[in-house]
C-alpha cells in the first residue's frame, strides 16, 4: 500500500488540517500517517486558541514516520512559526521526503491567522526551494510574491516568480479570482495549465484547501503523473464540496468519504 506523510496543524472541527487530509488519504486507498504541528481549537465559525508544538517534537514525529514506516508523497499544512518552518524545510533535506506537496496555509477560512510574519520568510526563503508542488490560493500567492494576484493573467506572473523562488511547480488555486468559472492554474516552469470549473455557490468549503494538497499528495504516491494528479484532486474536492452533510452553523466541512475508493 502507498503511504502518505501530512505535516500540519489538527482541527478540533475535523474539518480541515490533520483530519481532512487522513480522511482524503483513506479516502484514495493510500495510507496516511501524520505529524501534528500546532494544536488549534477552532470550528466551523473560527479559531479560538492555537498552541504550537516545539519544532524538535514535529521532526521526531516526521522522523519516527520515515523511519520505520516510509513515505511516497509529503504534504505540509500550517507550519505556524519559523522555527517549525525551518525545521520542515531541514527534515526534507535530510530525509529526502519524496513528492513534497506544499500548502502554504496563512489564514483559515474565518479569516484567522495561521502563520507568524516571521514564518512567511523562512517559507520562502527555505521551503519554497524543496517544495515540488506549491498549492496557494491567490492572497497567499500575492504575500509570497509582493505581487496582486486578482486575475488570471496576475496568476500567471505569480507563478513565473514562485517558480523563481524555487517551487518546482505551483498550482495557485482560482476561487478568490475574478469570474463566473473557477479556473485553477498549473505551472511547471516551462508551460501554463489552466483548469476550470463552474463556482459552487455554498458556504460549506472549510478544509477545501487542505483537502485539495493532501489529494493531489495522494495521487502521486499512487504514482498518478503531475497533471492527472493536479486534475483528478480538483474533481474530488469539487463532488467532497456538492456532497457536503451541512454541518456546523458557519462554513461547514465537505464529504471526504463522497464515494468509496477506486483507487486500491
Amino acid at each position: 500500500m502507498k503511504r502518505a506523510l501530512t505535516i500540519a496543524g489538527s482541527d478540533s472541527g475535523g474539518g480541515a488540517g490533520i483530519q481532512a487530509d487522513l480522511k482524503t488519504f483513506a479516502a484514495h486507498g493510500v495510507f496516511g500517517t501524520s505529524a501534528i504541528t500546532a494544536i488549534t481549537a477552532q470550528n466551523t465559525r473560527g479559531v479560538t486558541a492555537v498552541h504550537p508544538l516545539a519544532a524538535d517534537l514535529v521532526i521526531a514525529q516526521i522522523e519516527a514516520v520515515v523511519e520505520d514506516i516510509g513515505v511516497d508523497a509529503v504534504k505540509t499544512g500550517m507550519l505556524a512559526t519559523a522555527a517549525i518552518v525551518s525545521a520542515v524545510a531541514a527534515a526534507a533535506d535530510a530525509l529526502e521526503l519524496p513528492r513534497l506537496v506544499v500548502d502554504p496555509v496563512m489564514v483559515a477560512k474565518s479569516g484567522d491567522s495561521l502563520l507568524e510574519a516571521e514564518a512567511i520568510t523562512a517559507l520562502k526563503l527555505e521551503l519554497l526551494p524543496r517544495t515540488y508542488v506549491l498549492t496557494p490560493n491567490a492572497p497567499e500567492a500575492a504575500v509570497l510574491t509582493d505581487l496582486p494576484v486578482t486575475t488570471v493573467n496576475e496568476a500567471r506572473e505569480a507563478a513565473r516568480v514562485l517558480h523563481r523562488l524555487g517551487a518546482r511547480v505551483s498550482v495557485i488555486k482560482g476561487g478568490h479570482l475574478e469570474g463566473d468559472e473557477v479556473v485553477d492554474l498549473l505551472f511547471d516552469g516551462h508551460q501554463f495549465v489552466e483548469l476550470g470549473g463552474p463556482r459552487l455557490n455554498t458556504r460549506h468549503t472549510h478544509g477545501t484547501g487542505c483537502t485539495f494538497a493532501a489529494a493531489i499528495a495522494a495521487n502521486l504516491a499512487l504514482g498518478r503523473p503531475l497533471e492527472e494528479a493536479v486534475r483528478a484532486a480538483k474533481t474530488y474536492v469539487a463532488e467532497a464540496i456538492r456532497h457536503a452533510p451541512g454541518i456546523g452553523s458557519g462554513r461547514g466541512p465537505i464529504d471526504h468519504f463522497w464515494r468509496l475508493s477506486d483507487f486500491a
